[in-house]
């Protein structure tokens, strides 16, 4: 009581009273005497609850009264603002602002009396360190950020960004998180038991700034609270950490304060921009926005490419002229070999098939003494089939037969696609002119940092992103192995240094040694540094604890759900740091040129191929398997081949490719857009606000994702260039270093930003104003068509509407997706059906829609679902209900058996357990559902024959030829296009 007593008083004089009463813990007497004096104070307790009562109806009676609290911090600001003499100590004053929502202490006794306090964000990492401290420390999780900026003002306030004072120099205002109520008291409890706090928070900025949080609302001065970083969850790192701890960082917090309000003032007053200009429920993002922008400017390169046209020709040769004629037929018989998927032989099952026949895979190096080299550029196309001929017959082609098929999909030099045939002269034939054998070495890469673990996760096991940062998460604050309950096992995380450490270095040149032999350790050992020059957060490189877990121990004693995916993250990780201090690779290269001896035609093959001849650092991360490089058989000079297969091909240059997740990460990295920490969120992020789509592990832009980011680029030019971005994130690092004050620095962002803001709110129109001129005609009368943007991206649309309503959804490349007709027969009414497009993609309908409304709905691959029975409803008067919401439940079949949903969905995603129910009700209710199914039976899908449809039929399969609908080309277009055609689309347009 006497300890609660002392304590209110603190709050009511002055936070400075209240740091000197938590940290005098020097005399005894001093303190009895405190509790002495305050013990009266203690018994009027029930008037000291009546206090804040009479306070509030007085506050209601006298609105003025309100004045006079902001009237003495105003003044009391003042003075403070007087006594600071530097730009750094008023900043770090402007930080000290009362949370929005206070939190008292948890009821109860604290297991942290006498004892040390240690607060990190999870509950893992909380039970990792538990093992390396002793009895006298209680490891308490804040599980993440405790506060943080208010998502709405306060009611009656006028305030454009929650939680900002924009003129009041940017002065947060912070609040408990609703569901950390809770933590935050028993975290105050426990505090306030303890004899010291430690704060163990990760050690980027995010780590400090939840330190600092934490610290404030502990009422812990921040520049003498105790804080340890640790780069691994080890017992010599942790032991290392509390021998030297520090002050909490207060300008790498400044910095993550000033992050987070650039983003709030974005994300707050260019959202309502975008709810204006373009529709409501949109958000916009400093940092996501250009990173969209990224994607977006990929599909223009793709969409604007004009390929270049170039020639190749490859021979593949036989050792024994005899076998030429018979390998030729084999080969053909290899080609037409199908896997399980229907794939034929990869590059790899080639060279396999060419080293068991003792075969060269070949290509035309030289034609007449020189290079070969045969194509056009994009913008001169020309026909080349002339010299085409004349170069495969100099090979060994005879009868040549060019064939030009005009495809009007294509552009420049690839409108017109041409392909060689004719039959090989087997007895042409081929004498090895020279040999070249080097060695070649390959180095290892560099022990990861967080964007190369995500690029090797991404292309090496299919991870996202995300998906590898909780994992990499999992395996820094420990997993629970088998025999030795939990355990870290990598380093921090969340790097962009690939230094290592003296003691990582000699840790895994001992097990290199030990484990490989003395052939597999350089003589010194590899220093690497970072190629990244804006590189913060510079501590280590990814890398195990513990070299000597290798992976296999690991699988063996890792169980859970995730037990798999940790082996494979560790595995990657662990080969890497101890391949990045091995021996590279040698290689025994070897090129070989052939020229023609039959007859003097000038060509001259070349064959190259490679075979490792040391494996180097591969003997941890294993050989590459991906490689195209052929197996040579034995050669020697003079030795003649013969031609079995000659294969003339037409190429054209590739645009750039569509963002991986992979290289997304690597182009965020490369441009500084956002930090090791945030790649994850900013992919996730794009994708959840549908700006961004995934397709084949590939990023497309969404209509929506390139309308906001044309909005954004026309109203906010600097905001969205990705040059400004990286400054941004330079000056960031600079107020991390004291170098610059960060309200200095937003004062110079919202400046121009607010005036670009204010002007677009005026002046820019809105995206369904603007239209864009199509080529097709309207089929309903007549008019142009134009291009428009609703709610589901662009579509086809009559210039003359409203007048005229005619519409159409279209692809990617504005062409329209027109209903098409398919072998299926509407089951209702007998009519034909129609593959069409709608707002959730392809589905078969009735010719006679929306007359008729009975639907085919596809799956995502495009496959035929039948339709399913409706559910049948359960009235709450049988007794059961949604424990959610109440409403009645639906009974269906499942795959797995009856199972009852709420009748709401997806209102309400309540459920109900269908053994939970009483076995005679169950009973009850199946032979209900039973007679329900059989007077709602499933229709049968057949064709127009009476064939049955089998579910999982791609729709695909089921186009009727001549079945595709067009639109005519409007006369106003033909006379701007002049004797060029449009684009037709292939009936696979509709299926995306």
């Amino acid at each position: 009581m006497a300890k609660k007593a002392t304590k209110k008083p603190s709050k009511k004089t002055s936070k400075a009273g209240a740091k000197k009463k938590v940290a005098a813990k020097k005399k005894v007497a001093a303190k009895k005497k405190v509790t002495a004096k305050k013990k009266p104070a203690a018994k009027k307790k029930p008037a000291a609850k009546k206090k804040p009562a009479a306070k509030k109806a007085a506050a209601k009676k006298k609105p003025a009264a309100k004045k006079k609290p902001a009237a003495k911090k105003k003044t009391t600001t003042k003075k403070a603002a007087k006594k600071k003499t530097t730009a750094k100590k008023s900043a770090a004053a402007s930080n000290r602002k009362a949370t929005v929502k206070t939190v008292r202490a948890a009821p109860g006794k604290s297991v942290a009396i006498g004892k040390q306090l240690v607060i990190v964000e999870s509950p893992a990492k909380a039970k990792t360190i538990n093992k390396y401290l002793g009895d006298g420390f209680v490891v308490r999780a804040s599980v993440g950020h405790i506060r943080d900026l208010p998502s709405r003002a306060p009611k009656g306030t006028k305030q454009p960004v929650p939680g900002v004072d924009i003129e009041n120099d940017f002065a947060p205002t912070y609040e408990i998180l609703s569901q950390k109520t809770k933590t935050v008291a028993e975290l105050k409890r426990d505090a306030k038991a303890a004899d010291v706090v430690w704060f163990a928070t990760d050690l980027d900025r995010e780590g400090e700034a939840i330190a600092w949080h934490l610290a404030e609302v502990l009422e812990i001065d921040p520049t003498v609270a105790k804080r340890v970083v640790f780069n691994a969850i080890t017992k010599d790192e942790i032991k290392r950490a509390f021998a030297k701890p520090r002050a909490i960082d207060v300008d790498r917090v400044n910095a993550q304060q000033a992050r987070r309000i650039l983003d709030r003032i974005v994300g707050y007053q260019a959202s309502p921009l975008l709810w204006k200009k373009v529709a409501r429920g949109l958000s916009a993002g400093r940092v996501q926005s250009v990173a969209v922008r990224l994607v977006v400017e990929r599909e223009h390169e793709i969409e604007a490419h004009v390929p270049d046209e170039n020639w190749r020709v490859d021979v593949r040769l036989a050792s024994d002229v005899t076998a030429a004629p018979k390998l030729a037929e084999q080969w053909r018989e290899f080609l037409a070999t199908t896997d399980e998927k229907g794939r034929g032989p990869n590059k790899r099952l080639q060279n396999k098939w060419m080293a068991e026949q003792a075969s060269i895979a070949t290509e035309l190096y030289e034609i007449g003494g020189e290079r070969f080299k045969l194509g056009c550029k994009a913008d001169e196309p020309v026909d080349l089939s002339d010299k085409v001929q004349l170069v495969v017959e100099a090979v060994g082609l005879r009868e040549v037969q060019i064939s030009t098929v005009e495809d009007l999909e294509g552009k420049g030099p690839a409108c017109f696609i041409r392909s060689v045939s004719g039959s090989v002269d087997f007895g042409a034939r081929y004498e090895v002119a020279s040999i070249e054998t080097r060695q070649t070495s390959t180095k290892a890469s560099p022990p990861f940092i967080t964007s190369t673990l995500q690029m090797a996760a991404a292309n090496q096991l299919g991870f996202s992103a995300q998906r590898t940062m909780r994992l990499a998460q999992d395996l820094y604050e420990g997993v629970d192995l088998a025999g030795e309950g939990q355990v870290a096992l990598i380093t921090y995380m969340r790097t962009d240094s690939t230094h290592l450490s003296p003691e990582a270095i000699n840790s895994a040149r001992d097990y290199i040694g030990s484990a490989y032999g003395e052939a597999y350790l350089p003589k010194e050992a590899k220093q690497y540094s970072s190629s990244n020059k804006d590189a913060q957060e510079a501590h280590e490189a990814i890398r195990p604890n513990e070299v000597p877990r290798d992976p296999e121990t690991i699988r063996a004693k890792l169980h859970g759900p995730r037990a798999e995916e940790h082996y494979k993250l560790y595995k990657l990780i662990w080969s890497r740091f101890v391949g990045c201090q091995m021996t590279p690779a040698r290689w025994d290269s070897t090129s070989v040129l052939l020229r023609r001896s039959d007859k003097d035609t000038g060509a001259v093959l070349k064959a190259s191929g490679r075979v490792l001849a040391f494996d180097g650092f591969y003997r941890a991360t294993g050989v590459p398997t991906a490689s195209d490089e052929q197996t040579l058989p034995e050669v020697s000079e003079g030795h003649v081949y013969a031609p079995f297969e000659i294969q003339p091909q037409q190429k054209f240059t590739s645009p750039p490719p569509r963002y991986s997740e992979a290289s997304l990460v690597k182009a965020l990295e490369s441009a500084g857009i956002g930090r090791p920490s945030t790649y994850a969120s900013i992919i996730q992020v794009v994708q959840s606000r549908n700006y961004v789509e995934q397709r084949d592990r590939r990023f497309y832009a969404t209509d929506l994702g390139e309308v906001v980011t044309d909005k954004l680029i026309e109203a906010f030019p600097d905001l969205m260039d990705v040059g400004y971005t990286r400054q941004m994130e330079s000056e960031l690092d600079e107020v991390e270093e004291a170098k610059v004050d960060w309200v200095a620095m937003l004062r110079r962002f919202y400046g121009s930003f607010a005036a670009s803001l204010e002007e677009a709110h005026e002046g820019m129109a809105h995206a369904k104003a603007e239209i864009q001129p199509a080529l097709y005609k309207c089929p309903k009368c007549g008019s142009r068509t134009c291009y428009r943007f609703g709610r589901n991206g662009r579509f086809l649309s009559c210039t003359t509407y409203p007048e005229c309503d005619y519409a159409a959804p279209i692809d990617r490349r504005g062409r329209p997706l027109l209903p098409e007709r398919v072998d299926v027969r509407n089951p209702e009414d007998g009519s034909s059906m129609e593959l069409r497009n709608g707002r959730f993609g392809p589905f078969l309908a009735s010719e006679n829609y929306p007359e008729s409304t009975f639907v085919l709905n596809l799956d995502r691959k495009g496959a035929v679902k039948y339709p399913a029975v409706p559910p049948l409803l359960i009235p709450v008067e049988e007794g059961i209900q949604c424990s959610k919401c109440e409403a009645p439940l639906n009974l269906r079949r499942g795959k797995r058996g009856p199972w009852l949903g709420c009748s709401r969905f997806p209102k309400c995603r309540g459920r109900h357990a269908w053994k939970a129910i009483d076995e005679d009700k169950r009973e009850q209710f199946e032979a209900q559902l039973a007679e329900h199914e059989k007077g709602h039976p499933i229709p049968v899908i057949a064709r127009h024959d009476g064939t049955v449809i089998p579910e999982g039929t791609p729709a695909a399969d089921l186009l009727l030829s001549g079945g595709v609908a067009e639109l005519d080309i409007h006369p106003e277009a033909t006379a701007e296009l002049g004797e060029t055609a449009p684009p037709r689309r292939p009936s696979s347009a509709l299926m995306g």
